[in-house]
This record gives structure tokens, sequence and C-alpha cells, in this order.
């Protein structure tokens, strides 16, 4: 089955080295709690907000070996008035045995505060 696994983060400043360390820790919080292997992963689209400009947040999927030729997209997140500032989302669309529900969705740093229905599972499983 094709699943949805999704994942955000956020960072302090607009700085390039610290937008891909929080990515490449998010993605790799994500391909731990959901045992995802490279050859299972269809594309991994990443969106930052508009405040963060300092770097392509998929340098840090190419830091991963093995993953290099899973296609990744980076975008701008629709800037909202109010939203969530300096944070990375990631959407990665997987070959997975699990059920929808048993997807775990990976929230870290002021990124919790996005679905904290799911963070608190997150943390319960751990």
């Amino acid at each position: 089955m094709i699943r949805g696994i999704r994942g955000a983060t956020t960072v302090t400043n607009n700085d390039a080295a610290e937008i891909v360390n929080a990515t490449e820790e998010l993605l790799w919080e994500m391909i731990r709690a959901n045992d995802v292997k490279a050859s299972d992963v269809v594309s991994v689209l990443i969106s930052v907000t508009d405040d963060l400009t300092a770097a392509f947040p998929a340098q840090a999927l190419r830091r991963i070996e093995g993953w290099t030729y899973v296609p990744v997209m980076c975008m701008r997140e629709i800037p909202v008035p109010g939203s969530l500032p300096r944070c990375i989302r990631v959407m990665m669309t997987a070959e997975t045995p699990k059920a929808q529900e048993e997807v775990v969705h990976i929230y870290l740093r002021n990124a919790v505060q996005l679905r904290p229905d799911l963070s608190l599972t997150r943390k319960s499983e751990l």
C-alpha cells in the first residue's frame, strides 16, 4: 500500500547549516519510526515557510546513504498570516505494509503544535 508520512520541524535562524541539519534529523526520525527503505519511497516533498531562504532542505536527503535516486522537491509553504514561522514540512510517499493509523508522523521542536494529537501518540510509542 502507498502511504503518506508527514513530518515537520522548526529552526531558530535562517541559516543554511541549521536548515539542512534540522531537515536531516526530521528525515531520520521519519525513516526510523516507519521502517522506511529508500527503494520503497515514491517521492519526498519538502516545503519551507517564506522566512527560510538560506538553503534547499532537500540537501539533507542527499546526505543519507542509499537515497541518491529518491525524487525530492522543495517548495514554499502558503504564507498564511499567523502561521508557524521558520517551519520545514515533509511529505514522504512510500510503499508500506502499515495501515494508515499505524503510520507514525513526526513533529519536532515547535512544530509539535501543528499536530499535538499525533505528537502525543508518538511520545507514547517511544
